[in-house]
C-alpha cells in the first residue's frame, strides 16, 4: 500500500494536482463537444456545399467555357474537376478520417444518394452524379490531418502543466514559511540563541511569526530568570550550609554519635543537591566554541580515578561547535552514574556520538525515559549512600536539551547500559 504523505507541501500539491487535472479534463471535453466538433461539422458542410456548387456550375456552363472554368478552379481554389475518366488516379479508398467521414455524410444529404471519396495523385476525389455526368472533383487532403484527440491531449498536458506549476509556486509561498516556522520551533530549546522568524508575507503568516517570536522571547526570559534564581539560591545556601557543618563539628562529645552521623549525611545530601543545581545553572548559559571532541573526552577520562577505558575507533579530528564545560558536565554525570550503578565503565567515541557503557544490571526499557526526570530512582531510595541525589541523569538530559544535543539510553549486549550523547 502507498503511504499517505505527511508533509503539508506534498498534500497540498497532490490536492491541487488532482483538481487541476479534473478541471483540464472538463475543459477538454467541453472544448471537444461545444467547439471542435461543431466547427468540424460546419467545415465539412461548407466543403460539401463548395463541391456540389462547383459541379453544378461546371454542368451549367457551355462546353467551350468549361476548360477556362477548370483552369480558374485549379489556380484560384486548388480544385480539379472533370468528367469520369478524365482524371488519371487510382480509385483507392482514403485513410479513415473523422472530417472525411462527415464530408461524405454531408454530400449524401445534399445529393440524396451515396457519394464515395477516393484518393489519388496526392488529392482526394469526390465522384458526384450531376446533370447526367459522373463528375470527379479533386481537392486537397490537408483537412483530414485534423486530429482532435491529439489536440485534446496537448491541451490537457500543457494545461495541467501550467496549473501545476502555478499551484506549486502558490503552495511554496504559503508552505515555505510554515516549514520554516516548524523547523525553528523544533530547534528551540529555550535558550537565548533563538533566530527570530521574518515577520513578512501574508497577514496570517505575519501573525504566526510574530506570536512565535514573542513566545520564544518570553520562554527564554522565563528560563533565564529561573536559572538565575536557582543559581542565586544555590550559591547563597553554601554559606549557611558551611555554618551548619562547622556547628556539627563543634558539637560536644556527649552528643549521640548516631545523631551526628545522620546530620552529616543530611548535610552531604544538601551539598550534593546544591552543587548539582549550580552545575546546571552554569551549563545552560555557557557559550559555544569550536572544540575537538576526541581531545575533550580523552582529557576528561585522564582525570578519572580509577582510569576508564577509552575507545575512539579510527583516530579522526572531529571539531564540533559545543559548550565544552556543559558537555564535560554531561559526560561526568554519565560516567559517575555508570561507576555508581554499573561495573567496568567504558567510553566509546564514534564520530559525533559519545557512548558511556557499563556492565551493571541495566535499565528496564519501560524506565529509560523516566530515569531522565529529576529525583527518579529505580530502587525508590533517597539515601545518598545508595544512589546520590537522583539529579545526575536529569541534569545531563536538561543540559543536552538546552544545547540541542540528544541523549538516548539503550541496552548493551553485555547486559548493562549504553547511554549515547549525540552532539
Amino acid at each position: 500500500m502507498i503511504a499517505r504523505p505527511t508533509s503539508l507541501l506534498v498534500r497540498t500539491n497532490l490536492t491541487l494536482a488532482v483538481s487541476s487535472v479534473a478541471i483540464v479534463a472538463i475543459a477538454v471535453v467541453a472544448l471537444q463537444f461545444f467547439v471542435v466538433q461543431p466547427i468540424a461539422e460546419q467545415s465539412a458542410d461548407d466543403q460539401a456545399a463548395l463541391l456540389v456548387l462547383t459541379a453544378q456550375t461546371w454542368v451549367e456552363l457551355p462546353p467551350e467555357s468549361r476548360p477556362y472554368f477548370e483552369l480558374e478552379l485549379a489556380e484560384q481554389h486548388d480544385l480539379y474537376i472533370g468528367a469520369e475518366g478524365a482524371a488519371q488516379h487510382p480509385p483507392a479508398r482514403y485513410d479513415e478520417s473523422p472530417f472525411l467521414t462527415q464530408l461524405e455524410e454531408r454530400l449524401n444529404v445534399r445529393l440524396g444518394q451515396p457519394v464515395a471519396i477516393t484518393e489519388g495523385d496526392d488529392l482526394l476525389w469526390a465522384t458526384l452524379p450531376m446533370g447526367g455526368y459522373q463528375l470527379q472533383v479533386g481537392f486537397s487532403g490537408t483537412r483530414r490531418d485534423i486530429q482532435p484527440l491529439n489536440v485534446g491531449l496537448i491541451i490537457a498536458g500543457l494545461g495541467a502543466g501550467v496549473v501545476l506549476i502555478t499551484s506549486a509556486i502558490i503552495v511554496l509561498r504559503v508552505t515555505r514559511p510554515l516549514v520554516q516556522a516548524a523547523e525553528r520551533a523544533e530547534a528551540f530549546r529555550g535558550g537565548a540563541n533563538f533566530d527570530p522568524l521574518p515577520e513578512k508575507g501574508p497577514k496570517e503568516l505575519v501573525v504566526l511569526a510574530r506570536n512565535l517570536n514573542t513566545m520564544a522571547r518570553e520562554i527564554s526570559s522565563l528560563l533565564s530568570n529561573r536559572t538565575t534564581l536557582l543559581a542565586g539560591i544555590s550559591h547563597d545556601l553554601k554559606t549557611p550550609l558551611a555554618r551548619m557543618r562547622l556547628a556539627v563539628e563543634l558539637l560536644p562529645e556527649t552528643v549521640d554519635p548516631v545523631l551526628v552521623a545522620r546530620l552529616e549525611r543530611n548535610l552531604e545530601s544538601m551539598d550534593e543537591l546544591i552543587t548539582d543545581a549550580l552545575k546546571f545553572a552554569r551549563g545552560t548559559h555557557e557559550p559555544t566554541k569550536p572544540t575537538e571532541l576526541q581531545a575533550l573526552v580523552a582529557d576528561l577520562l585522564q582525570r578519572q580515578d580509577p582510569p576508564i577505558p577509552f575507545d575512539c575507533g579510527k583516530p579522526a579530528k572531529t571539531v564540533v561547535e559545543v559548550a565544552p564545560g556543559a558537555l564535560t558536565r554531561v559526560l561526568t554525570n554519565l560516567i559517575n552514574n555508570a561507576q555508581q550503578h554499573g561495573q567496568d565503565a567504558q567510553v566509546r567515541l564514534r564520530g559525533r556520538q559519545v557512548h558511556v557503557i557499563d556492565n551493571g544490571p541495566g535499565i528496564p526499557e519501560a524506565h529509560r525515559e523516566a530515569v531522565l526526570q529529576p529525583f527518579f530512582r529505580l530502587d525508590r531510595s533517597r539515601s545518598a549512600a545508595t544512589g546520590g541525589s537522583g539529579l545526575g541523569l536529569a541534569i545531563a538530559h536538561q543540559l543536552c536539551e538546552a544545547h540541542g544535543w540528544s541523549i538516548t539510553i539503550s541496552g548493551h549486549p553485555s547486559g548493562g547500559t549504553d547511554v549515547c550523547v549525540s552532539v
